[in-house]
């Protein structure tokens, strides 16, 4: 070998150490507070993010055994690049392509949860996977099979022993598991983010006015900067198709028929359709129904009944400026990172 050769070699070796020494050195980051987010509300001091907890949350999410006959994993239904709801479908497809009563609500930001599903049936993040694992018309398996297919199933035993310190694979290691890839889908990374942290970055005239618009109509139940207050309400959908009660269903109580969780407004040019039954393909929709088709109903929320009329009248011109703002509350990067991917695994 001469030494030319030799030199180029050693300097191949050099490289490739040196460029796997720096990937070994770039050390997981786990949850991260956000700039200008409120506090947290999951309970990280038990159940810290680890980087062997986040990666078999991921693998589990992605991971089909969950269902009855091994077909469906939580990503069916939650797609990364639709903010992990399922684009497309009104209602949720679950196993044998059942039908669902509701649209799939999209999975970010939930480590800010007080209460998850359109109910607000749980209120528990790990225990949240165990409603659609045992849901008929979802996964349609038992705790009991999926924990014995996991047992069963190579690396998992291996998985949980780094994750938890040990083989044994039980509900509450593989809920929280599955929390620890939850909790870390954080949107936060839209152009509405930047300009709120003064990054150089400015809304043009039209988002600027859309801005104004929603804080004059919306900021009431679409709280900045998480864009939901957690409550429930009832919007003036109406009663659908099959008659969902929402919250009343959990409570029994009157006053909850027919509302639903307020949910976030961000992202919402990867989440259609809109509402808790998909009802609506467009924002355009979404508008037109809060300016001329808002139903008066017995629980329907207060702020969408002032001095006798129900909506809100927004023009035509005002309409768009609220679709302005509204594109300012996209992430890119949030539907392309592939640390949340299937791929990555």
């Amino acid at each position: 070998m001469s030494k030319l050769q030799w030199m180029i070699l050693t300097g191949m070796v050099i490289f490739l150490f040196a460029c796997s020494k720096s990937e070994q050195l770039i050390a997981f980051i786990g949850f991260r507070q956000p700039a200008g987010f409120p506090a947290a509300v999951y309970k990280f001091e038990n159940n810290p993010v680890t980087k062997e907890g986040f990666e078999l949350g991921r693998k589990l999410f992605y991971e089909s055994r969950l269902s009855r006959n091994n077909t469906i994993s939580c990503g069916f239904c939650h797609l990364q690049t639709s903010a992990f709801t399922h684009h497309g479908h009104d209602v949720s497809h679950g196993i044998d392509d059942r039908l669902g009563s509701r649209n799939s609500p999209p999975i970010m930001n939930l480590a800010w949860n007080t209460s998850f599903m359109w109910d607000g049936g749980v209120f528990d993040m790990d225990l949240q996977p165990i409603v659609p694992i045992t849901n008929p018309v979802e996964m349609d398996e038992t705790m009991d099979n999926v924990l014995q297919k996991l047992r069963n199933t190579p690396p998992y035993p291996a998985l949980f022993q780094k994750a938890f310190g040990s083989t044994d694979i039980t509900t509450a290691r593989m809920m929280k598991a599955l929390s620890q890839f939850m909790v870390m889908l954080v949107s936060d990374q839209s152009k509405y983010d930047s300009v709120q942290r003064q990054q150089g970055v400015h809304f043009t005239v039209p988002e600027q006015q859309g801005y104004a618009l929603y804080q004059q109509h919306c900021s009431n139940c679409h709280r900045e900067p998480l864009f939901t207050d957690q409550s429930f309400r009832n919007n003036g959908l109406g009663i659908g198709p099959n008659n969902d009660e929402g919250r009343y269903a959990i409570t029994l109580n009157p006053a909850d028929k027919y509302t639903f969780k307020v949910p976030s407004l961000r992202n919402l040019a990867y989440t259609a359709p809109y509402m808790h039954d998909g009802r609506f393909y467009t924002l355009s929709a979404v508008l037109r129904h809060y300016t001329s088709e808002v139903q008066d109903m017995p629980t329907l929320d207060p702020l969408l009944k002032q001095n006798g009329h129900t909506g809100f009248s927004f023009t035509a011109a005002e309409q768009e400026q609220l679709l302005a703002f509204l594109q300012t509350l996209n992430d890119p990067s949030f539907i392309n990172d592939r640390r949340f991917s299937e791929e990555a695994q």
